[in-house]
């Protein structure tokens, strides 16, 4: 069944995707302000330093992991009844974080922020897609709405310390609450409704149960290394049985009659390569945002507010070049183009933190390349944003959504824990002979290396994905793709 969505004004939409931006950011912040806030919770409630790493962890592994079927199910039931689900379950676990008396309460209330968080980000780049079918109008909205997922852990960063210093890490929690009741009430009247095809359509509960508990098995393993470290028997296990259920999920999904993700969407080349080619530079970012950000605190000696605005310049960039040039460089010379130049800027900003001091001076040693990093996001994240949703329907625009922020939290996850890691390895082996310093800097030399390597593989998967190999004169589809009834948006 085709699903149609009413015809609205161009005001009414614009509204809608500022609504549908500001929702996001405050699901996004909430993944990085309570870092800053951890020494006081730990106080206050008393967490053990061992349970305090739940505190992001509940949150993480909650959110990871129902990406996926919430925004299948956004197609299912109508993205704006998702969305809205979404959005009162966050403002409520945002109140209950916030009154919270021990860390039992205050961990079961993040996972229940982490669902809320998965409903409402899963829809929301499915329903600006279907909002704005126009290309030009659709690379600008995509590109505001890629300024708010990159700049968001950066602000979250700094508002954090502003808003415990202030009033109280409660408040990091609190703010949600005027700010999710407004965006609702604002969403009722400005989003369009959309029935949805209905649970019939691909209610497929087994593939649901097995996907959801393989993806939290999966991202309890990864972000489990920071504790546990690579190759923990611990973790062992887990890993395990996230790989059984995944692989079981992949095959119910080629058998079932009704599939809850048809295996078809991973063989068009645009979102097959613009998922990959995301994992692994959300990888190399995320892991950059955090190294960098410990290389400032640990090494240069800044502080967590100091450390936070030194990325600010970044997010200033990423605005600047998603918000006023994404769409018209698109325009003129496509989103593959573009995604290429600007993963080769990211590769290089991290190449050049490969090469930092001891004593590094931020103008002379750090800006450079935080700016160029912030040219390459503001250029990539629009056109992966672009080329994964390029086949989305009006009646999968929630799964191909769903699946985009999957594999951007994978990668997040992966990318943090393989970064950090390697650090700390690096820096343990040479502490006994190297000044603390000095060992903690070389540490964080690999991590950037790493990540170049990983912005590599990056444009590597893009060129050979995304790229057309030739440019002859148009030709039917072949027959693999005739189940797909509108073509791709995003020109060439």
């Amino acid at each position: 069944m085709s699903v149609k969505i009413p015809a609205a004004s161009h005001d009414q939409r614009q509204l809608a995707l500022w609504l549908l931006c500001a929702a996001s950011l405050m699901i996004i912040l909430d993944g990085t302000i309570v870092t800053v806030a951890l020494p006081a919770i730990q106080r206050h409630l008393g967490f053990t330093a061992a349970n305090l790493s739940w505190v992001m962890n509940a949150y993480l592994i909650a959110f990871g992991s129902l990406l996926l079927l919430a925004g299948r199910l956004g197609d299912l039931i109508g993205r704006k009844r998702m969305f809205l689900s979404g959005l009162a379950a966050f403002t409520v676990a945002s109140l209950a974080c916030g009154l919270s008396t021990g860390p039992a309460m205050l961990i079961a209330a993040r996972f229940a922020q982490g669902i809320g968080g998965a409903m409402v980000s899963a829809v929301s780049l499915g329903m600006i897609v279907t909002l704005f079918p126009e290309p030009g109008e659709q690379a600008k909205a995509i590109g505001a709405f890629s300024f708010v997922g990159a700049a968001g852990a950066s602000i979250g960063l700094v508002l954090g310390g502003i808003l415990t210093q202030a009033a109280g890490w409660q408040a990091i929690f609190f703010v949600n609450v005027p700010i999710g009741i407004l965006a609702g009430l604002s969403a009722v009247r400005v989003l369009a409704a959309d029935r949805g095809t209905g649970l019939h359509g691909g209610a497929d509960w087994l593939g649901a149960l097995l996907v959801t508990a393989g993806l939290m098995l999966g991202v309890y393993t990864i972000v489990g290394t920071a504790r546990y470290g690579w190759g923990s028997a611990r973790l062992l296990l887990p890993a395990a049985l996230a790989g059984a259920l995944l692989a079981g999920f992949v095959t119910r999904q080629a058998t079932a009659r009704r599939p809850l993700v048809p295996l078809r969407i991973f063989a068009v080349r645009n979102v097959a390569g613009a998922n990959l080619a995301q994992l692994l530079v959300i990888a190399a970012a995320f892991g950059f945002q955090v190294t960098i950000t410990l290389f400032m605190q640990r090494v240069l000696g800044y502080g967590a507010a100091a450390s936070g605005l030194g990325l600010l310049p970044t997010a200033a960039v990423i605005g600047a070049v998603s918000l006023g040039l994404s769409a018209r460089i698109a325009a003129r010379f496509g989103q593959r183009a573009m995604l290429l130049a600007g993963l080769v800027l990211i590769a290089a900003a991290l190449a050049l933190l490969t090469r930092v001091p001891v004593h590094a001076s931020y103008p002379a040693h750090l800006l450079p390349a935080l700016l160029i990093f912030g040219a390459g996001g503001g250029l990539t994240l629009p056109a992966l944003a672009s080329l994964g949703m390029s086949r989305a329907t009006e009646s999968d625009a929630g799964l191909a959504s769903g699946l985009f922020n999957t594999t951007q939290q994978i990668g997040a996850a992966l990318g943090v824990a393989v970064l950090s890691a390697l650090a700390a390895a690096y820096t343990g082996g040479l502490h006994a002979g190297t000044g603390s310093a000095a060992a903690l800097a070389a540490g964080y030399r690999l991590a950037f290396a790493t990540g170049t390597g990983l912005a590599v593989a990056a444009i590597i998967v893009a060129a050979a994905l995304l790229w057309p190999r030739t440019r002859p004169a148009p030709r039917p589809a072949p027959a693999a793709d005739t189940r797909h009834d509108t073509p791709c948006r995003v020109p060439d």
